[in-house]
């Protein structure tokens, strides 16, 4: 037996529980893992909360991130000891998940644990680090460079943008940072950001184009905010988008893209390849200082995950949720 995060749903019951699991139900894979922790995202909030459709089999394990230590193998990239990653794949979705103390899935999933990291450190960084280093992958692809012009990231006080300013920051970029938390200015001033500018100034309709102001763009909300943040977008300039926290839609025009040159850059990290995630992981182990995770992050167990996940819809977690499954 096993304990972990266990929704299940008859009907229109939806739930979520903490329950002791059997580990003879644990789904289809070639590795079993320990798992030591897991990370609390947007996604798993919604999956938890059932305030979205995330989950598609029940009953479902859910979280999206897990690290920890091989069990067992009938992977030959992998051997009993080895500390792995997991982020994405539709696990928490269609795939049991790591919001618990074990897991088994296919070592094609995983990424060997990069040897800067800790478990604990690499799940602060997470699906939402993993996404936000994706993010200025897609920058760089696209030219833009650190002499290019002001960076602007979004949902500055959550786990991407978090992640995302202390990286452009310290690859030399200056950065610009949105946010509706006005009170968290002076974190994102240390994490690197050198302006901060209120979400409101972004969140409503606004013009095909305005003031060309930024080089390059990470937008996590989508919705007003990425058609205002496209329209501001200088000539040739590249926005990576990687996020719906606003909403789906895109209420914009073609201006800033026929008339700019501007670059929207889609980044999905959940099916990303094999070989992006390998060149992910080591741009973090070298990118990322692992002393801004402890800033960034703060830790739960398992029994905190339930209420967790509704504060953490409701806009009031900042940065990342570390879950301890294990304590």
């Amino acid at each position: 037996m096993f304990k972990g995060i266990l929704i299940e749903k008859d009907g229109d019951d939806y739930r979520a529980a903490l329950k002791d699991i059997d580990e003879a139900l644990l789904p289809e894979g070639d590795v079993t893992i320990n798992v030591a922790y897991s990370t609390l995202n947007y996604k798993d909030a919604l999956a938890i909360t059932g305030k979205a459709p995330v989950v598609r089999r029940f009953p479902m394990i859910p979280g999206i991130d897990l690290a920890g230590t091989v069990e067992t193998s009938d992977n030959p990239d992998y051997r009993v000891g080895d500390g792995v990653i997991l982020n994405g794949w539709g696990v928490g979705e269609t795939h049991w998940g790591g919001l618990a103390q074990k897991a088994r899935v296919k070592g094609e999933w995983l990424v060997p644990l990069p040897g800067a990291f800790s478990p604990r450190q690499a799940m602060a960084i997470g699906t939402a680090g993993y996404t936000a280093m994706l993010c200025v992958l897609a920058l760089e692809r696209h030219g833009i460079t650190p002499h290019s012009g002001d960076i602007l990231v979004t949902g500055a006080a959550g786990g991407v943008g978090s992640i995302a300013i202390a990286m452009l920051a310290r690859l030399g970029y200056r950065v610009v940072a949105v946010s509706g938390r006005t009170q968290e200015a002076d974190y994102l001033k240390d994490l690197g950001a050198a302006e901060i500018l209120d979400r409101a100034e972004f969140a409503s309709p606004g013009k095909p184009l305005g003031k060309e102001r930024w080089a390059g763009a990470i937008d996590v909300v989508g919705s007003h905010v990425l058609a205002n943040v496209c329209a501001t977008t200088r000539y040739g300039g590249t926005v990576a988008a990687c996020g719906l926290a606003g909403g789906m839609d895109f209420p914009a025009t073609v201006a800033p893209f026929i008339l700019r040159g501007v670059t929207l850059a889609g980044v999905d990290s959940v099916m990303c390849p094999r070989p992006a995630r390998l060149e992910a992981w080591a741009r973090l182990a070298r990118d990322l200082d692992p002393a801004v995770l402890d800033a960034i992050s703060s830790g739960i167990g398992l029994g905190e995950v339930i209420a967790s996940a509704q504060a953490l819809l409701q806009g009031n977690i900042r940065g990342r949720l570390v879950v301890d499954v294990q304590g």
